[in-house]
């Protein structure tokens, strides 16, 4: 199957867009799209293509803890999460054009994506406290911001992860419910790509500071919101 095949497949074999912000539905998953046709092309397979996106966010995560920041810190910190972002698009669409995911590919997926997650946040911690003077975080109050956006990041994930898995599954045959462009918009705050653009503002300090913080505190409001609509969700009865 040529590249241009795989990505004619990959359209019409989109998950629904309910529940998906604006940047996830319109930049994420059509980039993630075109890296799947291209690692289908090169014969990689799913596992591989998220290990690829590992190898990106991580290098994003190693230069955000170690490097000294600047503008042009932040610019590559966000091109690797950015790029790893997207192949984690890819690994999932790359399942479904090869005729399906496997138990293994989406543990492997999702434990990624929680160390991705977990080491993300302590590499903004480690950088707080190494370069307090640039990022004006002499207060070591302030190295509770960190923990908790991470607080709100991780259950975040873990809750929608297993609301996934645990919620009543849809009666055979029933039509998706349409997304919500106003969801898609509320949702933005809370979305990764979105997230990964604030390390664009790396070499401003104090601006890296704020922003980070509108973010983390975005996370931690719409977070009982979460939960009290993922609990509604496991709490219906199962479709017969």
């Amino acid at each position: 199957m040529s590249f241009g095949e795989s990505l004619g497949r990959l359209r019409g074999a989109q998950k629904t867009a309910k529940g998906v912000s604006l940047y996830s539905r319109y930049v994420n998953r059509p980039a993630g799209r075109v890296l799947a046709a291209g690692s289908y092309s090169a014969g990689l397979t799913p596992n591989q293509v998220t290990l690829v996106s590992a190898v990106f966010s991580f290098s994003g995560v190693a230069a955000l803890a170690l490097v000294p920041p600047s503008w042009w810190t932040g610019a590559l910190v966000w091109l690797a999460l950015a790029v790893g972002f997207a192949f984690d698009s890819a690994d999932g669409q790359l399942a479904r054009l090869r005729g399906g995911g496997s138990p293994a590919g989406e543990w492997l997926d999702h434990v990624v994506d929680c160390a991705k997650i977990t080491a993300l946040h302590t590499a903004v911690l480690i950088a707080f406290e190494r370069h307090a003077g640039h990022f004006g975080t002499e207060s070591r109050a302030w190295l509770l911001l960190p923990l908790a956006f991470l607080f709100a990041a991780v259950v975040t994930f873990f809750g929608g992860v297993l609301t996934e898995q645990l919620k009543p599954k849809a009666a055979p045959g029933s039509a998706p419910a349409a997304p919500s462009a106003l969801r898609a918009v509320a949702l933005l705050p809370v979305d990764h790509g979105v997230f990964c653009l604030v390390f664009l503002l790396l070499g401003g300090g104090p601006l890296f500071l704020w922003g980070y913080g509108l973010l983390g505190a975005a996370a931690l409001l719409y977070l009982p919101l979460f939960l009290a609509k993922w609990f509604r969700e496991v709490s219906r009865p199962q479709a017969r």
